[in-house]
């Protein structure tokens, strides 16, 4: 099959060939169990685990011990979230959230509100960005965790989390940050940022599909919500995902050593609005004006009709927004809060790059889209 130009990296990696090499001979030669204790089979498996979870802990800064495998992020967030509030004895309960976050955390404080727990959706400006002073006025007595995505996975907006953790911490709430994306595209270090708990996941890093984690402060209390064999020390349930771990653990190792690889991707997503901004010259670039991550460019095409540019553009793997969220028909929740009319937000493309994209690539994109767009404008 002949694939069209890949820049949807946001949505989900390729699987990088040096992690593919140190997954496979777990699935058949050290096939073991890492649960196994009484022979090889499970001895082998069982400190490929462990390589694999201070790999996983080094990446952001933390200690083997605080890390939690999961199934994805989404499930990280599961158990941050709610694992947090379960094991908080306060009758009154109080979450504070951002109105741009990804549909993961959204549906998880939809959920809680049927229980009785109460959540504030905060704002954020035409750039994306939340307002301090506005976080600051949402705290109540009842505050208990403080969930935000730190860098947007539509737009790449990214928020200051230590300006918010210093904030949180002065009135004892916990934070709890969604950096699915940005594990390897800025240094991340639980330490600096002064974060309680931290989830992101394997496949956004050029990893497998089906893992991920939760880094849990030394400290925090979280109740599990998967049980069953006390695997993860007792916070969650079922036989590790061994060969998943070992890829999740070479793609944090890869992550760390070839950080400095986002320079030439900034360059890139620099070059890529550069050249349409040249070409097209209405389009409209969300969170230009603001910190974003080096790989996500969220862009709007007036007077076009959204899904017939998208259909159109055959040439390129690109999206509307979010992939876990493909199914809906209402346009970007996230552009809407950033004061984007319906029709510009339907109108909006997301353009992410990655470890294998180049500079030909993107001359091919823009060309291509400049192409249909002239065919597709009313």
């Amino acid at each position: 099959m002949n694939y069209p130009i890949y820049l949807d990296y946001a949505a989900t990696t390729p699987l990088d060939k040096r992690v593919l090499e140190v997954m496979l001979p777990y699935f058949t030669q050290h096939f073991g169990n890492a649960g196994s204790r009484q022979h090889a089979y499970g001895w082998v498996a069982a400190e490929a685990v462990a390589t694999a979870r201070r790999q996983v802990a080094d990446c952001i800064g933390a200690t083997a011990k605080e890390i939690v495998f999961t199934s994805g992020a989404t499930e990280a967030i599961n158990l941050a979230i709610k694992g947090t509030l379960q094991s908080s004895s306060r009758e009154k309960k109080h979450i504070i959230t951002i109105s741009t976050e990804h549909k993961a955390t959204l549906e998880v404080c939809k959920s809680l509100e049927s229980q009785g727990v109460e959540v504030s959706y905060l704002p954020v400006n035409s750039d994306g960005k939340v307002n301090i002073e506005v976080l600051k006025n949402a705290i109540q007595e009842s505050t208990i965790l403080i969930s935000l995505l730190w860098g947007n996975n539509e737009t790449g907006v990214i928020h200051p989390i230590k300006d918010i953790t210093a904030i949180a911490h002065e009135c004892n709430i916990l934070v709890h940050v969604d950096a699915t994306q940005s594990i390897g595209k800025i240094p991340v270090s639980v330490t600096n940022l002064s974060v309680d708990l931290l989830s992101f996941s394997s496949h956004k890093i050029y990893g497998p599909k089906g893992i991920g984690a939760l880094f849990i402060k030394k400290g925090i209390s979280v109740l599990p919500q998967q049980y069953g064999g006390g695997q993860e020390r007792n916070l969650r349930g079922g036989t590790l995902n061994i060969s998943g771990i070992i890829g999740f653990g070479e793609a944090c190792k890869l992550a760390s050593e070839e950080i400095e690889d986002n320079k030439r991707i900034k360059n890139l997503r620099n070059l890529l609005e550069t050249l349409l901004q040249e070409q097209l010259l209405e389009i409209q670039i969300n969170g230009q004006h603001t910190d974003r991550l080096s790989h996500i460019s969220n862009i709007s095409f007036p007077k076009i009709d959204g899904e017939e540019l998208l259909m159109r553009l055959n040439k390129i793997a690109v999206s509307n927004g979010s992939a876990c969220n493909s199914a809906a028909t209402e346009p970007s929740h996230v552009l809407k809060a950033m004061g984007l009319s319906d029709e510009l937000a339907y109108a909006s493309v997301r353009f992410s790059l990655g470890r294998f994209t180049n500079a030909e690539d993107i001359h091919t994109a823009v060309n291509h889209v400049a192409v249909v767009y002239s065919r597709v404008i009313i």
